[in-house]
């Protein structure tokens, strides 16, 4: 019987072939990002699956509280570096602590030969091989990261530094960190984790390097939760419920205790290492990992375009449904019971959406590398593979949407009475007060033009972001990263130039995103500590990107290095500092949270966009400190390509070593707003194409068949004498009110959605007449040219050939 079924289904597809095209069409585009996503979650499952303890092991969070004890709305995945050590010593449970620090990331290893090779890492605790399930290929596990200036390398970094094939006992400076030595070296593998580095030094070696003052002391602080991560691994039949009490206890024991208002202070949770990635969204990640808000937001995306195509196969079948009407009452004569009749159908829908499904893996591959050069894609080192469990839940969504989608029509076609069907067959008719299928067709239109809308708008937000007047210039401008590079010798040689103009220092791009932060004060007196953004600049930061001075002077290199002790604001630390005006502000000082030391402010700036758009303006500081430079801003005149020989002739002449990483001011920050905004404009763009084709496809199925069942109709009214606009507008009128029904419910659901996430912006583009006119424009097109295309067809037909078997 169920062979029959599917034998019937087949037959049913090739008889019908335009109609079947559509719902295999819509079908099988709508499963393609839907299979997309499925691949993304799954290859996101895969990380850290190698671990075999993965289950046992644990990762400290830390969520800050302010003096009244209220949560901030951030959780961060990093946590005090005294709270592993104090889980394993006095709490029992917890087998082994391994902690990852940063600091030694982004260093460089300094050869003989005068080469310069960046290198990015951890410091970790010893347990952290066997935490994690790090194999060696060469050293000792359990002694690799015991003694202070050790360091383990992946093969692939010692590859990189060394031409032997095993360097264990070699050493290598790392910037100015000193000489460390080699003391193992990790397997090459595929397995994907969750944390990515080069190499692994020795805690002990922080302890050495805090003990010498070359870093802050961290290793007994209960208040610094930004640079560390902690992992706990279990005891066997362990829960992390176990865990809470102790976390409780030590927030009591070390935190709450400290009477400084001023500390920031923090409470404690875990986080298992299978709920990493995918996972809940965390500041302060070690690695790239997906949030699962990421993954609801594609999926609502693919829902709707799924809904779409769904829509379309109800609304065709339902449609189709007298054709079908005579079949389905003579098989009910000859014994067929409702079931029978029902699974028939759901056969059929099963069979199109399965032959969807290959049409999907075959537009799969095809955009593979379309998707494969998405920013996310590449953060995440999506590589978009699937294995036999993958495929299985392909066919199992395949079969899923064949039901759901076959779901309704099945019922409404297996009901049909066969004394009625075959007796008025010529007057009966389907949902006609209901008007099931218009309502499909205004919902699909609705969804399209909500998706129109938002893309317009999001290109619009986009489109602000990189030509907004940013309050400072960076025509001409490129910008030169240095690292190690010393800047004031990279400066020099470049000034020599004459397509040189100017040259600058600091520490961040502005308007692109990232800023350091630090707490003042007016006098000690005062409860709060007033935080200040700030950049460290050199003496002509300010010439270069001309800031407009309003008050006071700016940096002078005569002044050397006591620049150090004064400060330059914005006009927006005038106000949160209440000094009344700029002149009030000049000779002023404020007092560094970070070293207590007191800072006279010398000069106050025009407020400019040092941070994103997406914020109000404020307190800013410029600050000058030399060893936080790491990058140059080089304006030059004259030809680009010219300017760029220039610097690439000054970088060798100072460190031939490397290659110079440049790129266009300009480009800084338009890669920033394109790294943010470029994705979701580029898929929700695709998807609402994608909708649009599809919700057209089913408005050309049903206007196909409105014009093929009043084809008699339309030939005697030519007859008549009706004129072909007269039949046109006949024909078109009843689609066009579904058009028209579908923008007046989908403007105002577009412009509440879309000022949802607009006023969380504060630069941001507005949902004017201009979006909803371009918008309703591109709908009217698409949907008057699918209509136009069948009307016209059916008026131009010679009535005589429709008429002469009457």
């Amino acid at each position: 019987m169920v062979k029959n079924y599917f034998r019937t289904a087949v037959r049913n597809l090739l008889r019908h072939r335009f109609f079947s095209f559509i719902n295999i069409f819509g079908l099988s585009v709508s499963m393609t990002i839907c299979m997309g996503i499925i691949m993304l979650v799954a290859d996101q499952m895969t990380y850290d699956l190698y671990n075999t303890k993965r289950d046992r092991i644990y990762r400290v969070t830390s969520m800050p509280i302010d003096g009244d004890g209220i949560f901030s709305d951030i959780e961060f995945a990093t946590s005090p570096l005294p709270i592993g050590p104090e889980l394993k010593n006095n709490y029992s449970g917890i087998e082994k602590v391994a902690r990852l620090k940063r600091g030694f990331g982004n260093g460089w290893v300094e050869f003989d030969r005068d080469i310069n090779i960046p290198l990015a890492g951890f410091y970790a605790d010893p347990d952290v091989f066997d935490v994690l399930e790090y194999e060696f290929e060469y050293g000792d596990p359990k002694t690799a990261l015991i003694e202070p200036y050790t360091v383990v390398l992946t093969k692939r970094a010692a590859e990189k530094l060394f031409e032997i094939e095993n360097p264990v006992g070699e050493t290598v400076k790392v910037g100015e960190l000193g000489l460390f030595t080699i003391t193992g070296v990790l397997k090459e593998t595929n397995l994907k984790s969750h944390i990515v580095f080069e190499a692994l030094a020795s805690m002990a070696t922080v302890n050495s390097l805090e003990a010498a003052g070359t870093y802050r002391k961290d290793m007994d602080n209960w208040h610094n939760h930004y640079n560390a991560w902690t992992y706990l691994l279990l005891e066997e039949g362990k829960d992390a419920e176990e865990l809470q009490p102790y976390l409780t206890k030590i927030y009591e024991n070390h935190i709450a205790p400290d009477p400084n208002p001023d500390v920031r202070k923090a409470k404690f949770d875990v986080q298992s290492l299978n709920d990493i990635t995918p996972g809940r969204m965390l500041s302060n990640p070690i690695g790239p990992f997906l949030p699962w808000m990421f993954i609801y937001f594609l999926g609502g995306l693919a829902a709707v375009v799924m809904l779409t195509s769904c829509f379309n196969f109800t609304n065709l079948s339902i449609a189709r449904s007298l054709t079908r009407a005579k079949e389905i009452g003579i098989r009910k004569v000859s014994g067929a019971a409702r079931w029978q009749i029902f699974t028939q159908f759901i056969s059929e829908a099963i069979v199109t959406a399965l032959v969807a499904l290959g049409l999907s893996l075959i537009f799969l591959i095809a955009l593979r590398p379309l998707m494969l050069n998405l920013n996310f894609a590449r953060l995440l080192k999506w590589d978009l593979e699937a294995n036999i469990y993958v495929y299985g839940v392909f066919l199992i969504f395949a079969i899923m949407v064949g039901i759901f989608a076959g779901l309704f029509p099945a019922v409404v076609l297996s009901g049909f009475q066969p004394v009625k069907v075959l007796k008025q067959l010529g007057t009966m008719k389907v949902f006609s007060r209901i008007g099931l299928r218009k309502a499909l067709l205004v919902a699909q239109f609705s969804l399209s033009l909500i998706f129109i809308l938002s893309v317009i708008v999001i290109y619009n937000q986009l489109s602000l972001f990189v030509k907004a007047d940013h309050g400072f210039d960076m025509k001409n401008n490129v910008v030169v990263r240095i690292g190690e590079t010393k800047p004031k010798e990279l400066k020099t040689e470049l000034l020599q130039h004459s397509n040189i103009i100017n040259v600058s220092a600091s520490s961040h791009v502005p308007a692109a995103g990232s800023t350091y932060g630090e707490g003042f004060k007016q006098s000690l007196d005062e409860e709060d500590w007033l935080e200040l953004s700030y950049y460290a600049v050199d003496e002509d930061y300010l010439d270069n990107i001309s800031l407009t001075l309003v008050e006071g002077k700016f940096f002078d290199e005569s002044a050397g290095e006591s620049n150090a002790n004064f400060v330059v604001i914005n006009e927006a630390a005038v106000d949160a500092f209440h000094y009344g005006t700029p002149l009030e502000a000049i000779g002023q000082q404020i007092i560094s949270q970070t070293d207590s030391t007191k800072k006279e402010i010398i000069g106050v700036i025009k407020n400019y966009n040092h941070q994103v758009l997406m914020a109000e303006i404020g307190p800013e500081a410029l600050m000058y400190r030399p060893d936080e430079i790491n990058m140059l801003q080089v304006k030059y005149s004259g030809d680009y390509q010219a300017a760029i020989a220039t610097i690439e002739s000054a970088w060798n002449k100072v460190n031939p070593s490397l290659k110079v990483d440049h790129k266009v001011f300009e480009d800084e920050i338009r890669g920033f707003y394109q790294l943010i905004f470029g994705d979701i404009v580029n898929v929700v763009g695709v998807i609402s194409a994608i909708a649009i084709i599809i919700s057209c496809l089913g408005l050309l199925g049903m206007a196909t068949y409105a014009t093929e069942t009043r084809i008699k109709e339309i030939s005697i009214r030519k007859v008549l004498g009706a004129s072909n606009n007269t039949l046109i507008l006949l024909l078109s009128k009843g689609f066009l009110k579904l058009l028209l029904l579908s923008i007046v419910i989908a403007v105002p659901s577009a412009y509440f959605l879309n000022n949802l996430w607009l006023e969380l912006i504060a630069y941001h583009t507005t949902f004017d007449m201009t979006v909803i006119l371009l918008g309703v424009f591109i709908l009217l097109l698409f949907g008057i040219l699918t209509i136009g295309s069948q009307t016209l067809r059916a008026t131009y037909v010679n009535p005589v050939d429709n008429l002469k078997g009457e």
